[in-house]
């Protein structure tokens, strides 16, 4: 199998561009889209790596979606390469989410947004399924790996187990199985070869040069660069503005917020609602689950929810300001996305090198196995929401939804119709359903 032709930066960045527009569907969703883009369309990064570089992004606080955009940015085109991905990544949801936030705080909620929408959602279930067979096609390569991924969606599902408790567990149970019976996580001859043959047909896979490892000077350049990038705009703040304690209590929350997103947005939104709602006052409890649902409808991580509290902030406590709205869910984007430029940047190249390290590659194939369990239980929850929004009762589905999802389904799987074409033609779908 011959490569394709390794990608100009231009044609990257038109790549990561159109990417930003149409990464609906939270994590899960986004990390499906670029999988079928990159692997299975574009043949830029073999399933292997995908999956390496995936499974260190689970592992980190923050979007691990826009991480994983980063991440193969860096690994195409060096750091100008993972910081065009990161960037270009969230520009259109922080242009989106402004000015929904505009719309919210001058007209309310408008029903055409609410009816396009209607045509995304079933569709995004769909293509989660999608990510779920085929990540999970490449990933569950033996006995082991199914009942890891069983495991997981399991304890997600039924016990409510958190997500980085998941992980952790998967880590230890791969550690346990390389000490006492490595045998037991080996793929299937057939996969392995299948595997290997596979490699030969892509741009970056298995037989690249692992790269230099740690380097501490190069890790210190960029914590020193990350910390300038940090402080910069807290110094402004201290020089511009008499009453600087609000911007500044701003971008320490929401750094200390992206430090502790661990299992995504859901997981931190209490703690962000804790604290922005009931001790600091920033927004009201309706304001909140506002927030969220505008979150649902824009593509890029779903964290960028977060913008929505800090335009709200800045807006509520400035007089009815969108001026201070509108700099204060800048500020939240800056600081809670630039921890995860740090992490790549200086994280990458260390997990790079240990591509060909067993018991690292036994942990993190164990991690793919638990990542599929994860997606599934992500799909049937979002399913539900979207097919029983009124309770899981015979008399409350959907119908609509459930069709178009089922419609999706075939399109994506059966007839592999383009995903991206798809996720349009979803949208006019849900246009039409509700009149419009």
């Amino acid at each position: 199998m011959q490569a394709a032709d390794y990608p100009t930066y231009a044609a990257a960045f038109r790549f990561w561009f159109k990417l930003g527009w149409i990464s609906f569907g939270g994590p899960a969703g986004q990390i499906s889209i670029m999988h079928d883009e990159l692997v299975d369309r574009r043949k830029w990064i073999s399933n292997s790596r995908f999956l390496h570089a995936l499974n260190y992004c689970m592992l980190l606080p923050g979007p691990e979606a826009q991480q994983l955009a980063i991440y193969i940015g860096w690994l195409l085109h060096g750091v100008k390469g993972g910081l065009t991905a990161g960037m270009l990544f969230i520009l259109p949801s922080v242009l989106i989410l402004l000015g929904l936030s505009l719309v919210y705080v001058t007209w309310g909620s408008v029903p055409w947004i609410q009816a396009l929408f209607s045509g995304l959602k079933p569709a995004v279930v769909a293509i989660i399924l999608c990510a779920v067979y085929k990540i999970g096609s490449k990933s569950l390569v033996s006995a082991t790996h199914v009942v890891t991924a069983v495991l997981s969606f399991s304890a997600m599902f039924f016990l409510k187990v958190p997500f980085p408790l998941i992980l952790l567990s998967a880590a230890l149970f791969a550690l346990i199985l390389k000490w006492k019976a490595p045998a037991l996580l080996h793929a299937s001859s057939g996969s392995a070869k299948k595997q290997e043959s596979e490699e030969a047909g892509f741009l970056l896979n298995a037989t690249n040069p692992a790269g230099d490892g740690f380097q501490i000077n190069r890790f210190l350049r960029q914590l020193a660069i990350t910390l300038v990038f940090w402080g910069m705009p807290l110094l402004i703040f201290l020089v511009l503005f008499t009453e600087s304690g609000f911007w500044i209590q701003l971008s320490t929350f929401f750094t200390q917020a992206a430090l502790v997103t661990f299992g995504g947005a859901y997981a931190v939104l209490p703690y962000v609602a804790q604290v922005t709602v009931q001790q600091l006052g920033w927004l009201s409890p309706l304001q909140m689950v506002d927030g969220l649902a505008l979150g649902e409808t824009t593509p890029g991580p779903l964290i960028m929810v977060l913008a929505f509290v800090g335009f709200m902030a800045g807006y509520n406590l400035h007089d009815a300001s969108v001026v201070y709205g509108t700099l204060a869910l800048l500020t939240t984007v800056w600081f809670t996305f630039l921890p995860g430029f740090f992490f790549i940047f200086a994280g990458a190249p260390v997990i790079e090198r240990t591509r060909d390290n067993p018991a690292v590659k036994a942990i993190l194939t164990i991690i793919s196995a638990a990542v599929v369990g994860v997606i599934l239980n992500l799909a049937l929850f979002l399913g539900q929401e979207v097919l029983f929004p009124s309770g899981v009762q015979s008399d409350s589905i959907s119908w609509f939804p459930v069709g178009w999802m089922a419609i999706s389904l075939l399109a994506l799987i059966r007839y592999k119709v383009n995903l991206i074409l798809w996720i349009g033609i979803s949208a006019l779908a849900g246009l039409a359903a509700g009149g419009w």
